[in-house]
């Protein structure tokens, strides 16, 4: 965490110490600021026995439902979209917060809550609060609209049903009926501009004209940046070059510190510099999972596949659009792109993992094992 940390520092100094506007040149130095918060907030979260979700897990939901709601009055309009608010003059994206809240929530209801009222031992029940509680805050984040974020939770429902004690033959049901709705979704639900994205997306890999200077802009320039790197890349701040790189020339200042950091990694540090960020990104996700399996029980490892699920799909949209493997949407990359909010929220995640880690073999129990009404092993 702490590498990638230091390697996306790193990035921002080369994507923004030569723009002088905004204060650019030396923005590099709030996200450190920013980091060194983050780990007082990691360092926290890891010491906390993570079983107070149970009872906070609802009051964390609610604010973060709060937050949604708190944006669409106060919020700031950025490119015709609210998704910010200020508070003490410090922008703050509530959509990031309520991620968290909806995982801490689906945890407690996938994991504990058919333990404490046995009438949530019926999986359609379960499944329909599940449901519930993720589609609310993802309704409202698609209605800011925020296309990328209200993407993300549908990995995270994913990765915690398929290890939530729900039978697979109710998952292939569930998942039948979503393909049914998002064609309706699609054609219903995307504004104009966002359907254009996808449209330019699948245009660009059939190989077929598309508008350079309009819709396709930053498509485009993405395309130049990472085509032209090659292995070994153009060099830090872009040194190895006669004039100045595609990141310098046509991207907008913040978003080649923000969406599109990783094309300016492997525009400067090329094919093994994307590949690196990938490699370490994918072993963090890995130790994440490995706690996953040591966690003592049910509810300790669900918060972790949950934040596994999203960090593994911010990685994947970002690195994706970045490559002009999946449509570009706003999604920044955790630990690397600059932002502050985002940051201390993936490390108190972070915090999160580490306090089912550390917690894993506190006060034990004698354990015994029987099967209950679901024909599910539990531990007492």
């Amino acid at each position: 965490m702490i590498a990638l940390i230091v390697w996306g520092v790193w990035a921002i100094y080369n994507a923004s110490s030569f723009r002088e506007g905004m204060n650019l040149s030396t923005i590099w130095r709030s996200q450190v600021q920013w980091g060194v918060l983050g780990l007082a907030v990691f360092g926290v979260a890891s010491l906390i026995d993570y079983k107070w979700v149970r009872w906070g897990g609802w009051i964390l939901y609610f604010g973060g439902i709060l937050g949604l709601i708190a944006v669409k009055i106060w919020g700031i309009e950025e490119k015709g979209a609210k998704s910010k608010i200020l508070i003490a003059g410090v922008p703050v994206q509530p959509s990031q917060l309520a991620i968290v809240a909806t995982i801490v929530s689906l945890a407690v209801v996938l994991g504990d809550l058919h333990r404490i009222a046995p009438v949530f031992r019926h999986h359609w029940l379960r499944l329909g609060v599940s449901g519930v509680l993720a589609g609310i805050p993802m309704a409202m984040v698609l209605k800011e609209p925020d296309l990328g974020s209200a993407a993300v939770y549908g990995p995270v429902v994913i990765a915690m049903l398929l290890v939530g004690s729900i039978p697979f033959r109710y998952l292939i049901t569930l998942f039948l009926g979503v393909m049914c709705i998002l064609p309706v979704a699609y054609f219903f639900g995307l504004k104009p501009y966002q359907k254009k994205r996808v449209e330019v997306f699948v245009n660009m890999l059939a190989n077929k004209k598309v508008d350079t200077l309009g819709e396709a802009y930053m498509a485009d320039k993405v395309k130049i940046a990472v085509g032209s790197a090659g292995f070994e890349g153009k060099g830090p701040l872009s040194v190895k070059v006669d004039g100045r790189s595609v990141h310098r020339t046509f991207y907008t200042p913040t978003e080649a510190i923000n969406d599109f950091i990783y094309s300016v990694i492997v525009e400067e540090f090329g094919f093994r510099g994307g590949l690196l960020q990938i490699v370490v990104m994918a072993l963090l996700l890995l130790q994440c999972i490995f706690v996953s399996f040591y966690a003592r029980d049910n509810l300790g490892r669900l918060i972790v596949v949950g934040i596994v699920g999203m960090l593994f799909a911010h990685s994947m949209q970002n690195m994706g659009m970045n490559i002009l493997m999946m449509p570009i949407t706003g999604l920044p990359l955790p630990f690397t792109s600059y932002g502050g909010t985002f940051l201390i929220v993936c490390m108190f995640l972070m915090g999160m993992v580490q306090s089912v880690w550390i917690h894993r073999n506190i006060s034990p129990i004698k354990k015994t094992s029987r099967r209950d009404d679901e024909g599910e092993q539990d531990e007492f």
